[in-house]
């Protein structure tokens, strides 16, 4: 028996396969759900959300460490809490100033003159010496080193004219006095 006598035999033999139509069986459907039907690996694994947090450092229009976090599932993904200066932060649109930006006009103040009795009454302040070496005995001493300098008699300057702010009257007696 060889090969060629199994495919042009006409069946007569004892291993024949009987002749006709074959009978079929009937075809059964299976509806698999999706879950089961995908080689996609484990569906749950994926559908479960991931809550992702990203930080953003300042910039010098906004100050401040910045932060974004979004629950991010495998088909939707929606924002929970976006910092002030970032994209896609709410924009709060407050009431307008027509005035933004230009500053209100600076209360000019100037010295007043003060009176040495009145300067006198600041000096007399705990913080008068409180930076001295020496702390308070030192400015004691040196008063009264003051007031014995001052007590002995001192050459004095002839007496200056009372002239007009500008004039150069007194250096012109000062240039005199040196001469003679």
């Amino acid at each position: 028996m060889g090969l060629f006598d199994r495919l042009f035999s006409s069946g007569s033999g004892a291993n024949a396969a009987p002749s006709g139509p074959k009978a079929r069986k009937p075809a059964e459907t299976v509806y698999l759900d999706p879950d089961q039907s995908s080689s996609l690996g484990d569906v749950t694994f994926m559908r479960r959300s991931n809550t992702i947090r990203h930080t953003f450092p300042g910039t010098a229009d906004s100050p401040g460490n910045k932060e974004m976090v979004a629950e991010v599932a495998s088909m939707e993904a929606k924002l929970e809490k976006v910092s002030e200066g970032l994209p896609g932060a709410p924009s709060e649109s407050g009431p307008v100033s027509l005035t933004g930006g230009v500053p209100k006009p600076v209360k000019k103040t100037f010295a007043q003159p003060m009176s040495q009795a009145e300067l006198d009454q600041r000096k007399k302040g705990s913080a008068v010496g409180v930076n001295v070496p020496g702390g308070p005995a030192a400015i004691k001493q040196e008063k009264e080193q003051k007031a014995a300098a001052n007590s002995s008699p001192q050459p004095q300057v002839s007496a200056l004219n009372t002239a007009k702010p500008g004039a150069i009257d007194p250096f012109k007696q000062m240039v005199k006095d040196l001469n003679s």
